[in-house]
């Protein structure tokens, strides 16, 4: 694994989060992406991000790893800048896919970029709802890979669905 994490101190309390730069970096929203696909087996997904600058790579990359998850050809729905209550909604108008919420709030100087992860019924993914096995899989860099081109998903702006509310 190139530039690996601590993710048991990364992937807990019900959501993936560090500091930035250090305890996390922007691969791990790929890791992240693949690895959540995978466990939910998503075949569609609605992401949005907080607008902070430094939320704008991790968003990006968590797009692209979603879409390159093994065979699953996730159609990702990229919301743009969102809250909780507006992604929760957009999840619901896509049909109950499971959603992703990224954002960077500044403490004292420092970044620290949090990944909050829903299931398709918009509840929080927690310890025994997949991030325990979330974490075991990037512990043991088992991030899933793309088969094919075949296999892979793709992207769509929906801003859409969040400027409706």
């Amino acid at each position: 694994m190139l530039n690996p994490i601590d993710s048991d101190a990364v992937i807990r309390d019900g959501r993936i989060a560090g500091a930035f730069p250090g305890e996390i970096h922007e691969g791990v929203a790929w890791w992240i992406a693949a690895c959540f696909v995978v466990i939910s087996r998503a075949r569609q997904l609605a992401v949005a991000h907080d607008d902070h600058p430094a939320t704008a790579e991790f968003h990006r990359r968590f797009c692209q790893g979603a879409i390159n998850a093994e065979h699953w050809a996730c159609q990702v729905s990229s919301l743009g800048a969102a809250d909780e209550a507006q992604l929760l909604h957009a999840m619901k108008e896509l049909g109950g896919v499971p959603g992703a919420l990224l954002t960077t709030a500044d403490n004292d100087g420092r970044q620290t970029v949090t990944i909050r992860l829903y299931d398709g019924d918009g509840q929080p993914v927690v310890e025994d709802t997949g991030l325990a096995r979330l974490r075991k899989m990037i512990a043991s860099d088992r991030i899933p890979i793309p088969v094919n081109d075949q296999a892979k998903g793709r992207i769509t702006e929906r801003h859409d669905l969040v400027e409706a509310l």
